[in-house]
């Protein structure tokens, strides 16, 4: 089993076009470059490798790469964490069927009934949402169901987060820094889809977005990597108005692929008004 080449090779050449010779302390050189950023023989170089090897390693040729050579390569790059661990899996040996669009899309996976629980006990005032791979929305309690897109009354098939972001008609009312979001959103996918390389479903994702949405596919080319635990959200509730919410999302050892994301404001902050605000209402309509 080889290497996905078309994975492979479009990263590390987007990481080399980003870096700069004079940053990294070596010449321009006497001929002028046809392109931006390092050549195949400078990263060599920084890595310690030959610039054979590294060629090979880039288009998708070296088989059983060491992680010393990768960690030669990613620090020549000068790779993010994410990036880093992106470029471990990539090259990875695959299976036959990686990065086959035509494969199928294959079943969910199922949310521990424990989980569950803890999601409805956080029903009052903190919104949480369980995702599986490639950003599938697997299970939600009935404040995360009212924080944006309505999601009880989507298909399943529609509870994707970067599906939705890039294709629910309503995703840039939502969310007012769209830009940002789906720019995140992407990166987070790219880092997914490293970490489930194997998966048929997270290729038929993105897949998808790649042939329905032009905007999808040119973030997709800037094989930018994020695996953010942490950060800040807008969203634009059509019911209480702005929330600025930080959310957290954290994985669950017991259930591989699965992470659980929480969503919280500040205490005595407008968005925490709001937040109870909009729980009270989901109780109203419940009771």
């Amino acid at each position: 089993m080889g290497h996905a080449a078309d994975e492979i090779t479009p990263f590390l050449k987007a990481r080399r076009a980003a870096l700069a010779a004079a940053d990294m302390g070596l010449p321009d050189g006497i001929t002028r470059r046809r392109v931006r950023g390092l050549r195949r023989e400078e990263v060599a170089q920084l890595a310690g490798i030959s610039v054979d090897y590294y060629t090979r390693i880039e288009q998708g040729r070296a088989p059983a790469v060491s992680d010393s050579v990768l960690d030669a390569v990613a620090r020549a790059l000068r790779l993010s964490p994410a990036e880093h661990t992106y470029l471990r899996n990539i090259t990875a040996p695959r299976r036959a069927d990686a990065g086959v669009c035509d494969a199928g899309t294959g079943p969910r996976p199922e949310v521990r009934p424990q989980i569950r629980e803890l999601m409805d006990a956080m029903d009052d005032a903190v919104p949480a949402i369980v995702h599986g791979p490639g950003m599938d929305i697997l299970a939600w309690n009935r404040l995360a169901g009212r924080l944006s897109f309505d999601l009880d009354a989507l298909a399943e098939a529609e509870r994707n987060t970067a599906r939705l972001i890039f294709l629910h008609p309503e995703a840039r009312t939502l969310y007012p820094e769209w830009r940002n979001t789906a720019a995140v959103i992407v990166a987070t996918l790219r880092s997914d889809a490293g970490q489930h390389t194997g998966q048929v479903r997270v290729q038929r994702i993105i897949c998808d977005l790649r042939e329905a949405s032009e905007e999808f596919r040119r973030l997709w080319d800037e094989q930018t990597v994020l695996d953010p635990n942490v950060g800040t959200k807008t969203i634009r509730n059509p019911e209480v108005g702005d929330l600025l919410l930080t959310f957290e999302s954290f994985p669950l050892s017991t259930d591989p692929g699965q992470r659980l994301c929480t969503y919280t404001a500040p205490r005595g902050s407008v968005t925490e008004e709001r937040l109870r605000t909009l729980a009270g209402r989901v109780g109203a309509d419940v009771a």
